[in-house]
């Protein structure tokens, strides 16, 4: 895998008494291994809001860490039937969120990661909805790279 990545996010929650519609971001990042596990850094921007949001994912084949810092701040942790908790600091206030990972799947190749996770999330410690997130990773250097 090289320094230079496609990093491709994408998620859906499946609520009860909501319409439930796939979100997906798009970006470039960087890539590196260290005491083998993964990092992908990459900047999002919110619209309607000024300046980015720096964000940080760690993985290996238990885990998924998603660390985010500037117009929302949060750190969560997805480990297989592990529940944990984590303020969600969003321009609208802060929120108290609950990830109970139902499973975490990774597989990797050379030039690429892909990564599920099935997750039970609670609002203020109450069910919110059943998530799915999927990641790939894609090498920029891989023939098969494409947006």
């Amino acid at each position: 895998m090289t320094k230079d990545v496609l990093v491709k996010i994408s998620g859906l929650q499946f609520a009860e008494d909501q319409d439930s519609g796939p979100v997906e971001i798009i970006t470039t990042g960087n890539y590196y291994k260290k005491n083998g596990k993964h990092y992908i850094l990459y900047d999002e921007v919110q619209e309607g809001f000024d300046g980015v949001t720096k964000s940080v994912i760690k993985v290996n084949d238990d885990f998924l860490d998603v660390t985010k810092k500037g117009v929302t701040n949060v750190h969560m942790m997805f480990e297989k039937n592990k529940k944990n908790m984590s303020y969600y600091n969003t321009p609208f206030g802060n929120l108290l969120v609950g990830i109970n990972a139902t499973d975490v799947k990774v597989n990797e190749t050379e030039d690429n990661i892909d990564i599920k996770v099935d997750y039970k999330l609670e609002v203020n410690y109450e069910h919110l909805a059943e998530c799915s997130i999927s990641m790939n990773i894609m090498s920029k250097d891989t023939k098969d790279f494409r947006i």
